[in-house]
């Protein structure tokens, strides 16, 4: 019997990418192998969000398409996890009862049995754990890159924002303790990498659960210490809780990186407290300043969500008050749509969709202004890139790789026609900024230091099938994507 092979689709966020990492790595563990690019795969799994609508259409529009495919091809199976499973369990069977399992957030690792046992009684499995039985860190894991990797600290979330349904999916926030995670950096590092971003739902509370609540602080610090680790990154935290001891780890730190994702969602204070999000406008704006006092390269992006219920006209003034004010370099806007299950689905002054659409198209354009006016201070400046996957872009003049600079901003770079003189993915050049864009910067001066890195040669490794050995004690498999 051949080999059975899988594909993973993921909705969401990074918590989401780098679940679906755990669960290919399961897949592998158990005897399946990725399905090449091109060819259907034997089990396909959704790994679903459950925090946007557009998410639930886009995963039933592809069950719709899923099923004539499967009654095509015997023995082919479907397996839909994830936020969305974990909240929707018997909806996903009733709406599309050819998927064969439905898993949550916190059993990613019975996948496997779950499949087989679909297979033998013809029957969809559904199971759904209510909390987590084991860190899913001890999982295998199938890293998509080589050189850069996510590390969880903490998974679920105390907060109870009335727009966000996450934390009745993924529960209490759970934390590991700084010598688990900080073993897994290190095998990561020894492995090749040479990226990590920490995550969790709110990684400044990282430590309460164990009663330190400076332990993120100190967990940045620690990773400053890790020989051959070149950059630390995290996300997301959560301005009631951001601390100056965070903000001086940050500058103190040569491999923590100056960029910070901080989440706003408005500028108002009467939409915040709808919100329950426990900040104000002018403390957010004072962690800003702190920010910038202490790392004055830093580029800092945000989340918004726009037309909340209740909003006004003087509510979305507020926000893009703030907006000019924060001097973003980036932002994740969205337009607010009911969640079943929040707060914040069934309160009144619900904003027409019209009125929701105007603010929206207003908040990107004046995001983009600003991101590009802060683009263009960087024209002539030197940043050091870290080259990531994919072959490039090429013109009629000029081939590019892109890359992310220090500060996460991306970098389009010429680099030479001859292919053994161009960077890896995984390693690091300095390069001068030569033109701005909103979205991206050029350094078309070409590079004017190269430096080959281990991240580079584990890519290398990757592309020739002679990738790293699993690493044991359930820390990340790295095997050829």
């Amino acid at each position: 019997m051949s080999e059975r092979t899988f594909e993973v689709v993921t909705y969401g966020c990074q918590m989401n990418v780098h679940d679906s990492e755990r669960i290919a790595g399961v897949l592998l563990d158990a005897g399946y192998v990725a399905a090449e690019d091109g060819t259907q795969a034997d089990v396909v799994v959704f790994n679903t969000c459950a925090v946007r609508e557009n998410a639930d259409n886009r995963l039933y529009g592809n069950l719709g398409h899923l099923a004539p495919v499967k009654q095509a091809h015997p023995g082919m199976q479907i397996a839909v996890g994830g936020c969305m499973a974990q909240k929707d369990r018997q909806t996903v069977v009733d709406r599309a009862p050819w998927v064969d399992v439905v898993f949550g957030t916190n059993n990613l690792g019975s996948l496997p049995v779950l499949l087989e046992r679909a297979r033998v009684q013809q029957e969809a499995q559904v199971e759904i754990l209510e909390s987590l039985e084991r860190f899913p860190s001890t999982l295998p894991t199938r890293r998509d890159s080589a050189y850069s990797a996510w590390v969880s600290i903490s998974v679920g979330c105390n907060n109870t924002c009335t727009f966000c349904i996450v934390p009745a999916l993924r529960g209490k926030e759970t934390d590991r303790r700084p010598g688990d995670v900080l073993a897994e950096v290190r095998a990561l590092v020894e492995a090749g990498v040479q990226e990590v971003t920490l995550l969790g739902q709110n990684v400044n509370t990282y430590g309460v659960e164990f009663g330190d609540r400076g332990a993120f602080a100190k967990l940045l610090r620690a990773c400053g210490e890790v020989d051959g680790l070149e950059r630390v990154r995290f996300t997301s935290p959560h301005p009631a809780a951001f601390t100056d001891d965070v903000i001086a780890a940050m500058a103190e730190t040569p491999n923590v990186m100056p960029s910070l994702h901080m989440p706003l969602q408005s500028g108002s204070d009467a939409v915040l407290k709808a919100m329950r999000r426990s900040y104000r406008s002018e403390k957010f704006l004072g962690i800003l300043d702190r920010v910038r006092t202490a790392i004055p390269h830093a580029a800092i992006t945000t989340d918004i969500i726009v037309g909340f219920p209740g909003e006004t006209d003087a509510d979305f003034e507020a926000t893009m008050d703030v907006v000019r004010a924060s001097r973003f370099s980036a932002a994740f806007t969205f337009q607010y749509s009911i969640r079943p299950g929040t707060p914040a689905a069934t309160m009144p002054d619900q904003v027409p969709h019209q009125v929701v659409q105007e603010r929206y198209e207003r908040l990107v354009d004046l995001v983009g202004e600003t991101a590009w006016a802060e683009n263009r201070k960087l024209v002539g400046e030197r940043v050091e890139v870290l080259f990531a996957d994919g072959e490039g872009r090429k013109d009629a003049a000029t081939q590019r790789m892109s890359g992310r600079a220090r500060d996460n901003r991306l970098v389009h770079v010429r680099v030479p026609d001859d292919p053994q003189q161009r960077p890896r993915p995984g390693d690091l050049a300095e390069v001068a900024i030569t033109y701005a864009a909103p979205h991206h910067l050029n350094a078309d001066d070409g590079l004017i230091g190269l430096r080959r890195t281990r991240g580079g040669d584990a890519w290398a490794a990757r592309q020739a099938g002679n990738g790293p050995a699993p690493t044991a004690l359930g820390l990340p498999k790295l095997v050829r994507a």
